[in-house]
């Protein structure tokens, strides 16, 4: 199993990681529940998942793939 003990709030840390994809972003060490909450408000955001797959935070993570590769050339 993965250990993701850090990076997760500590009531989540025995979950696996099909458990944790239907978890609340809350789950995430980090984001408090107001966080959650905005994430939601903004951006209909709920879970894990749905953060994973928000299309501004997809772009954004490709735009900084793409720019330290370029860096590398």
């Amino acid at each position: 199993m993965i250990n993701l003990n850090g990076a997760l709030d500590k009531s989540f840390e025995t979950k696996t990681l099909k458990e944790l994809v239907s978890a609340p972003v809350s789950a995430l060490a980090g984001v408090s529940d107001k966080d959650a909450k905005l994430l939601e408000e903004a951006f209909k955001i709920r879970t894990i998942s749905d953060l994973a797959r928000n299309k501004f935070f997809q772009t954004s993570q490709a735009i900084c793939t793409l720019a330290e590769y370029e860096e590398k050339k």
